[in-house]
């Protein structure tokens, strides 16, 4: 890999909207998104349900089914443009250049089908190998993800695994191929804890050992902020701040990040009452005018009522949607 490779990003969205049609009106579910993610490197795309998170994955898939589609934006993925793409050449990129990782692991793996077959499947969609060969990679990619005994898994279906040892197998298909960029959408929203973190290890580890690219999508901060390099906060279709996970939970400069990080709880304050963010989230079918978030602001001005804020960078990369940053105010501990 050339220096400018190695400094160039894997996925770079640009100005990205995704509406959906219908028959009460236009539905902006992803409104001017704009992120770039680089090799090996784990973006955390957090916010709300119905923000547009997913949606923002499966427009970069290509897999919004109508009345949606993407309208308008940059999806380029290597240099390559995804947006425009005819169906069959988004075949060769899904499963190939591009995995998901989605929440439910039987969306991913057939009921009737052997473990095996499912990834030996995966495998032979995209090239042409030996029957040897191909069982060869099934198991060294359980193996990878830290299941016991992969020959023999080969042999089970997916209802005589557990739930964190089938969410497993998604993550050795999703692997296997050694894809440039992985889409994992909450995929271990319905794990306990334990295996939560295995998964989490597991997930961080194959990124910094393969150089592929990820996208966990969340409403976990606490997740994200052992997983992710970098932070995206998403609102109503739009993303309202974005930096490195560090400095985002320690100094959230917009005030629905704060407020995200004030309802998790803490050992550091214990008995306290968590915080909440007052309302509801925004009708995208009817936004408010002005910034989304106002109607919910603590910190909001005249000036949030009348028109949308820019993007702004008031500090070295971090980048924050918002008129009055909150700069001067560390979250807590």
């Amino acid at each position: 890999m050339s220096g400018r490779e190695a400094l160039s990003p894997t996925l770079e969205v640009a100005d990205l909207r995704t509406h959906f049609f219908t028959k009460a009106g236009i539905v902006r579910a992803v409104d001017g998104v704009s992120f770039e993610v680089r090799a090996g490197e784990v973006l955390g795309l957090v916010g709300e349900s119905g923000c547009g998170k997913t949606v923002t994955g499966f427009s970069i898939l290509g897999l919004v089914d109508p009345p949606g589609r993407v309208v308008s934006g940059s999806i380029r993925l290597k240099g390559q443009e995804l947006n425009g793409l005819d169906e069959a050449a988004l075949r060769k990129v899904r499963g190939n250049r591009i995995a998901m990782i989605f929440q439910d692991p039987m969306m991913t793996l057939n009921p009737v089908l052997k473990i095996g077959t499912q990834i030996m499947e995966a495998v032979r969609a995209h090239r042409h190998v030996t029957r040897a060969a191909v069982r060869e990679l099934a198991c060294n990619a359980l193996a990878r993800v830290g299941i016991a005994a992969p020959e023999k898994r080969l042999e089970a279906y997916p209802h005589e695994l557990s739930g964190g040892m089938r969410q497993r197998v998604a993550i050795a298909i999703a692997f296997i191929n050694k894809p440039d960029l992985i889409i994992a959408d909450e995929p271990t929203t319905a794990l306990d804890v334990t295996i939560q973190a295995q998964i989490l290890y597991e997930a961080q580890k194959l990124c910094r050992e393969t150089g592929t690219a990820m996208i966990w999508i969340t409403h976990d901060l606490a997740v994200v902020s052992a997983l992710a390099d970098r932070i995206a906060v998403m609102y109503a279709g739009r993303i309202v701040e974005q930096g490195a996970t560090s400095d985002i939970i320690t100094r959230p400069l917009h005030p629905y990040t704060q407020g995200l990080l004030g309802s998790v709880p803490s050992a550091n304050r214990r008995g306290a009452r968590l915080a909440q963010i007052p309302g509801l989230p925004p009708s995208l079918l009817a936004p408010p005018p002005g910034c989304s978030f106002q109607p919910r602001c603590p910190k909001a001005v005249a000036e949030c009522e009348l028109a949308a804020p820019p993007v702004t960078e008031p500090m070295v990369g971090r980048q924050v949607r918002c008129f009055r940053p909150l700069v001067a105010e560390p979250a807590a501990s």
